[in-house]
């Protein structure tokens, strides 16, 4: 099943059932208002959820990506991880430093900005492109109620639904953010999010319970930056991401847990973000050639299935300046 939330003037939208091609979409708020709703209430909510049949041309109405606000316009957590280590390597080598060894045992993990979250046609606005503005192709996924201390085994019984985000990263604001020792603050606005939300289900073989399997696109004004495999080179699981950000603390239904950039040790797969493409060139050439995101820049992220449809639809924004 693929869920969306259609913007209709409050904070949170209305809940849409999608079909399965994306073409179409049925208000579900009579079942419940709103995607928040429909998670805190699950086992009752999803069997209902499920008797929706769209895909017939007398059911619903035409859908327009523009019409969708982010599957969850505003969340009670946002936890990105750092689950490919090949990305943190690479960087981490075209500045003469050496990953460290704890890195390869328990995953990095920021607490990200959760609201508000964008839609996958809102524009990113920045103040200033003197931020050095990058994209972050990821997968994510929503969480039911998990209790602190689940263990890794059992976390994946809690992944609801599945996402594909941009984690937007202005680039230029990370030594000053991690200098303060605090974490990610100013570098990490609004991320943006792909049309639907999907049901495990939904992914068929490429989900296997713990990763999605399959190529991952991003395009900067049209040309391919990179198609790297969700599945492949993913150190740590999503089982094993809910398990981490739990930790200490319990996670309340509607978290959102993200992979970090999906990244490749196979390079000729290409970069999941413009900080990963500049690291090659200045482990290549001893400089950075690619420049990062400029006003008016256009960025697209789609995943493909099997059957060379789009899973979650398409992120496709534009870089403006915030005013």
């Amino acid at each position: 099943m693929k869920l969306a939330t259609l913007r209709d003037g409050t904070r949170d939208g209305t809940l849409l059932v999608v079909s399965k091609d994306l073409k179409r979409a049925v208000k579900a708020d009579h079942i419940a208002p709103t995607l928040q709703d429909a998670l805190d209430d699950w086992e009752y909510v999803l069997p209902l959820l499920n008797q929706i049949e769209i895909n017939s041309t007398n059911r619903g109405f035409d859908l327009d990506a523009r019409q969708l606000m982010a599957p969850l316009p505003r969340a009670h957590q946002f936890a990105d991880g750092s689950a490919y280590l090949i990305h943190a390597e690479l960087i981490m080598r075209s500045q003469k430093r050496d990953l460290p060894p704890e890195m390869k045992k328990e995953p990095l993990m920021y607490q990200g900005c959760s609201a508000p979250l964008l839609g996958p046609c809102d524009d990113i606005a920045v103040a200033s492109e003197d931020h050095a503005i990058d994209l972050e192709m990821e997968l994510g996924v929503i969480t039911g109620d998990v209790p602190m201390g689940v263990d890794k085994d059992k976390a994946g019984e809690q992944i609801r639904l599945l996402v594909l985000l941009n984690d937007v990263s202005l680039r230029a604001l990370v030594a000053a953010d991690l200098a303060k020792g605090f974490g990610f603050f100013h570098s990490k606005p609004p991320s943006s999010f792909a049309p639907v939300a999907v049901t495990p289900d939904e992914l068929g073989e490429a989900w296997d319970g713990r990763r999605v399997h399959g190529p991952v696109r991003a395009w900067v004004n049209g040309e391919l930056l990179g198609e790297p495999d969700a599945g492949s080179d993913m150190q740590f699981d999503f089982p094993r991401l809910i398990a981490h950000a739990a930790k200490t603390r319990p996670l309340g239904a509607g978290a959102i847990v993200g992979s970090g950039t999906v990244s490749n040790r196979d390079r000729k797969k290409g970069a999941g973000c413009l900080f990963e493409r500049r690291a090659e060139e200045i482990l290549k050439d001893g400089k950075a050639k690619t420049p990062f995101l400029k006003f008016g820049d256009r960025v697209r992220i789609e995943m493909l299935g099997p059957d060379g449809r789009s899973v979650f639809g398409a992120i496709d924004q534009v870089i403006v300046q915030a005013t």
